[in-house]
């Protein structure tokens, strides 16, 4: 039995908006260059929010966190994170471009999964010891929007420095799989919400 094919839906670019596509394109590079680690946590709605949560819950991470390039361009500063401590870490901490895992992976636009992160040479402590814990494995994936890199979303699992127990049982595969899709989703929600206030054209 041969069933019906669905119909597939096609949608042409209108060679009536072709003129404006160069301003366009400028406006919404200069509306990029307006976010940053100060503003960016402004543009989460709350479905942003849960499509973060629901990706690092699933990936079996303790908190998650949003990196973004700074104005200077010489650091990756925590721009959101989902963990207890998010007032001592968003914006307080300045990773150098040069140091760290999280800055690998936004220099070589890579995903990165490590599950004995405490004996990889290209750690940082940095954040560890501002925030004294431990981090046990991390996932850490490019963040684009507007057609670039411009950051790093990154997923942990943590212990106190006082502890003394069993390390958690690391990352699988999958999980990796988990933060990559929650990823994209924000990348596509956030370019929505960009293209809609940059157009002056609203959804709700």
């Amino acid at each position: 039995m041969n069933l019906p094919l669905n119909p597939r839906c096609t949608i042409l670019p209108d060679p009536r908006f072709a003129p404006l596509k160069p301003a366009f394109a400028e406006r919404l590079a200069a509306v990029a260059g307006t976010i940053g680690p100060d503003n960016f946590a402004s543009l989460l709605d709350p479905l942003m929010q849960e499509v973060l949560r629901h990706g690092f819950a699933e990936a079996t991470a303790h908190e998650g966190s949003v990196w973004l390039l700074d104005a200077e361009a010489q650091h990756l500063v925590p721009a959101y994170n989902t963990g207890p401590k998010a007032a001592e870490f968003v914006g307080k901490i300045r990773q150098p471009l040069d140091q760290g895992i999280i800055c690998m992976v936004f220099a070589n636009e890579q995903p990165f999964v490590e599950n004995q992160i405490r004996e990889n040479q290209l750690h940082s402590p940095l954040v560890d010891d501002q925030l004294r814990q431990i981090t046990c494995a991390q996932i850490a994936v490019p963040f684009y929007f507007l057609k670039t890199c411009r950051g790093v979303v990154s997923c942990v699992q943590l212990m106190p420095q006082s502890s003394t127990g069993k390390p958690p049982p690391g990352f699988l595969p999958a999980h990796l799989t988990s933060v990559q899709r929650a990823t994209t989703l924000l990348s596509r929600l956030l370019e929505l919400q960009l293209l809609n206030s940059t157009l002056g054209w609203n959804l709700d």
